[in-house]
């Protein structure tokens, strides 16, 4: 028969408190093995130690119960270490996405440094484009995706990409919870078309104008620091037109560089009033 110890001597063997042991037993993580029925005292196996053992490390690292449970029920060992490993993943994904918002934080703190802004007039050009409604939450999922098939489409066609890749975004991408139109482009040169086969790649004349134009560099993640020094020296200086921002990946979505180096031109469309293409400090 298994040896049974109260719960005061299994909360020693654990490092589990009276209270948490209750609480996982209230929640189906870790039943007693017996209950008096007249005191109503739990008792527990030593058996159980090992278990209670992991169900404390997977709270620590703030598995949800529901989850703790599914790796306790798991049938073998292998079914439990992949629940075990995918957790890990998302807390590592995790701590990568909290250190890259507290070093944005700390950039935000710092002073502010001068933005170097200079206008461009862009010419109408050849593109492979993919284009659907976006949220602001599956951009980065959905970009990767989009440029992968544009990528794929200029191969398939027997071209090379005639310049860097961009993005186009609508007004409403950033004023509305459920998004707005997004468009990937890679520029071609011209006359190619995707092949046949390709599904979902277009090919068009991206419409050119004027921008002004300036280098966000490093990851996304104060991004709109760049687009609300840009934005508000465009509302102070020129007439902004609701033309969808375009965005040049100089370093970025078709490429393996570490994404600290990205550079990223945000080219935000103004009314053609100057020939002024002089660099100007923000």
């Amino acid at each position: 028969m298994s040896t049974q110890v109260a719960i005061g001597e299994f909360s020693r063997l654990t490092h589990l408190s009276v209270k948490t042991l209750h609480h996982y037993h209230e929640v189906g993580l870790l039943e007693p093995a017996s209950i008096d029925t007249h005191s109503g005292y739990r008792r527990y196996a030593i058996e159980q130690v090992p278990q209670a053992h992991l169900i404390r490390r997977l709270r620590d690292l703030e598995m949800p119960v529901p989850q703790v449970r599914e790796v306790l029920l798991a049938p073998d060992e292998a079914t439990r270490d992949a629940a075990i490993r995918a957790h890990l993943l998302r807390m590592e994904d995790e701590l990568r996405r909290t250190q890259s918002v507290v070093a944005s934080l700390r950039t935000l703190l710092s002073p502010t440094t001068q933005l170097a802004i200079e206008y461009r007039t862009i010419a109408t050009q050849p593109v492979f484009t993919v284009s659907d409604v976006v949220a602001w939450r599956d951009i980065i999922d959905w970009c990767d995706d989009a440029f992968d098939r544009v990528y794929a489409a200029i191969k398939a066609a027997g071209a090379r990409p005639a310049g860097p890749g961009g993005g186009c975004y609508s007004q409403e991408f950033f004023s509305e919870d459920d998004g707005g139109d997004v468009m990937v482009f890679v520029p071609v040169p011209h006359g190619v078309r995707p092949a046949p086969a390709t599904t979902g790649v277009a090919s068009q004349d991206l419409p050119g104008g004027r921008f002004a134009v300036t280098t966000h560099s490093g990851t996304f993640d104060d991004f709109d620091r760049t687009y609300g020094a840009l934005g508000s020296h465009v509302a102070e200086h020129h007439v902004a037109l609701p033309d969808p921002i375009r965005e040049f990946y100089l370093v970025g979505p078709d490429t393996t560089e570490d994404p600290a180096s990205q550079l990223t031109e945000v080219c935000w469309p103004i009314a053609d009033e100057s020939a002024d293409t002089t660099k100007e400090p923000r």
